[in-house]
């Protein structure tokens, strides 16, 4: 067996790296989230859909009701061949892309969703554009290892968790003696 070169190990090494499955947000029909969630998992397709408990007041009553955390999008994890399976799940639209190519979320924007919905913390979601501040980790509490931004609204210190290819922004008010600058 001839060994392979330094050029042809690469050559591997960079094909190997595309066989991984990655992160992308898919966008969705208006309010077809859950619809589009439960198809991609039929198809046996990994997705994510965050979700938040949120208290609608009718005249007559109150109900906590399940709704998406970001309005019209689905987190999916696939390889590049399996876009085609996604493209053709009824109520997707597009994957979320740049210069046309579907752009993968990195995993540590994921893992800060998924702790953001697992916890008791007051969510808010804006897409208007944040002022940089200092990065900040949440060293107690619920969403301990949580990273972001942090900005101040009122006089309040909350801690903005960007998705940066989503333009989106997550606000979460947590008290400034649980974070530590990073």
């Amino acid at each position: 067996m001839v060994p392979k070169t330094p050029v042809e190990k690469n050559k591997t090494i960079t094909s190997a790296k595309h066989l991984l499955p990655k992160w992308y947000a898919v966008y969705t029909n208006p309010r077809a989230e859950k619809q589009v969630h439960t198809r991609l998992e039929e198809l046996e397709v990994e997705a994510f859909l965050p979700l938040q408990k949120t208290i609608r007041q009718w005249s007559d009553r109150k109900k906590i009701v399940v709704k998406p955390l970001l309005s019209s999008y689905v987190f999916v994890k696939v390889v590049p061949k399996e876009f085609p399976k996604v493209y053709k799940t009824p109520g997707v639209v597009k994957f979320v892309s740049f210069e046309g190519q579907p752009v993968a979320i990195p995993q540590n924007q994921i893992d800060n969703l998924k702790l953001l919905v697992n916890s008791d913390a007051d969510i808010e979601v804006t897409s208007e554009p944040m002022a940089k501040g200092d990065n900040v980790k949440v060293m107690s509490g619920s969403l301990t290892g949580l990273t972001g931004e942090l900005i101040s609204f009122g006089g309040k210190k909350k801690v903005v968790v960007r998705i940066d290819r989503l333009d989106q922004n997550i606000i979460v008010t947590i008290p400034v003696t649980f974070l530590k600058k990073i």
